[in-house]
C-alpha cells in the first residue's frame, strides 16, 4: 500500500514522535478538527525545531477507530493528518510538501471493542525525522 511504501522509503533518523490522541487531546468522533489542546502540544513540540532552524522532515499519520466502513475510516484518517499538516503550514510556515499517510483503522493501539480503546485509536502521529 501507499502507507507501507512511504514507511519503507523513510530512511531518516527519527528525532521524536508526537501523538495527538484522547489521552492528551480529543479527536471528536467522525471529525478531523484540531482542539486547542492539540494545537498547544504541536506548538510546544515544533518550536525548538523552528528556533534551531533544523532541516527536518515530518511524517504525519492519521488513524481512526474501527467504527464504520474501512474506506471511510481511511479517508477520515487522511483528513485528520491533513488538518495537522495545514496547521503546521499556517502557524509555523512549514512546507505543505510534508508526507501525510492515512492508516485508517488498520493500526489500532487500543481495543476497538471498548469505548476507551476506540478513543485511543482516534489519533494523529507526527514523526520528526532528520
Amino acid at each position: 500500500t501507499k502507507a507501507e511504501a512511504a514507511e519503507q522509503a523513510a530512511k531518516g533518523k527519527l528525532i521524536y514522535t508526537v501523538t495527538l490522541s484522547n489521552d492528551k487531546v480529543t479527536f471528536p468522533f467522525n471529525r478531523a478538527e484540531i482542539s486547542p489542546e492539540a494545537k498547544q502540544i504541536i506548538d510546544e513540540a515544533i518550536k525548538p525545531l523552528i528556533d534551531a532552524n533544523r532541516g527536518v522532515f515530518f511524517e504525519i499519520e492519521g488513524h481512526t477507530d474501527s467504527t464504520g466502513d474501512a474506506a471511510y475510516n481511511m479517508k477520515l484518517g487522511e483528513e485528520r493528518a491533513m488538518a495537522v499538516r495545514n496547521y503546521l503550514a499556517e502557524q509555523h510556515g512549514i512546507a505543505l510538501s510534508r508526507l501525510v499517510i492515512s492508516y485508517g483503522e488498520t493500526k489500532p493501539v487500543g481495543d476497538n471493542k471498548t469505548k476507551e480503546g476506540r478513543a485511543q485509536n482516534r489519533r494523529v502521529v507526527i514523526r520528526v525525522l532528520e
